[in-house]
């Protein structure tokens, strides 16, 4: 974020840029893909989002940060909410989502396809 000030504006879009796995840079420093955001008419920071894949690791980590301990320490109720917060989100249209959903759980792929089952019935 250097060059970027302190500006209110840079400082009320952090958390979200952050949760994201985005990166905030000067808007003199975008590329094409990049997301220009102006406040009051000036162009204040561009922001680069992460590679699709890099988006569930973000997930997963701020998972974990909510619920202050590694997702494989979860209890099977709090994995189940886990997968149908990640199933909302879109991570099992990742290639091998339902993998790293998995490993980051420490359950197997079938106990995964069960909770994302077990939603669908209900």
């Amino acid at each position: 974020m250097t060059g970027l000030g302190d500006e209110p504006f840079v400082r009320a879009v952090k958390p979200l840029v952050d949760a994201m796995g985005a990166e905030m840079l000067p808007p003199s420093e975008a590329e094409k893909d990049d997301i220009v955001l102006s406040w009051e008419g000036a162009e204040v920071i561009a922001v680069r989002l992460p590679q699709l894949a890099d988006s569930l690791d973000h997930l997963l980590v701020a998972m974990e940060r909510k619920a202050g301990k590694p997702l494989a320490e979860l209890d099977r109720k709090e994995k189940q909410e886990a997968v149908r917060l990640l199933e909302a989100r879109g991570a099992f249209s990742v290639r091998h989502g339902v993998e790293t959903v998995a490993g980051a759980l420490g359950v197997s792929r079938f106990t995964v396809y069960n909770y994302l089952n077990r939603e669908k019935a209900t």
